[in-house]
């Protein structure tokens, strides 16, 4: 699947992270999700997870899906409260179906 995807962290007292995902081919795609959950973000501390945006959260059990026409972009957002500083890696994941597309960041607190 021809997907572009890019990470964008800013940081001032939350860490707020943006992931867009592009289609860079010239016909549409079409992402499909088995729950509300479209995208996760991740947190990496040395290797190690420290912080997840899914974890302990409840998604609606829904299908859903988006079709991306070419050229066409989606994005994807969370927020990590509260975060302890040092310096870090962020991963985005797509949660489509059948689509394995993710972007990564590295970020300082």
């Amino acid at each position: 699947m021809p997907l572009d995807s890019s990470l964008d962290v800013s940081t001032d007292r939350d860490v707020q992270f943006t992931f867009t995902v592009t289609n860079s081919g010239a016909d549409p795609v079409d992402l499909s999700f088995s729950d509300a959950l479209e995208a996760d973000f991740a947190v990496l501390d040395d290797g190690s997870e420290r912080w997840r945006f899914s974890e302990g959260r409840m998604f609606a059990q829904m299908l859903g899906s988006e079709t991306l026409d070419p050229g066409g972009a989606a994005t994807y957002e969370a927020t990590w409260d509260d975060p302890d500083s040092g310096s870090y890696t962020a991963v985005a994941t797509l949660e489509a179906n059948e689509t394995e597309c993710e972007a990564r960041a590295e970020f300082s607190v």
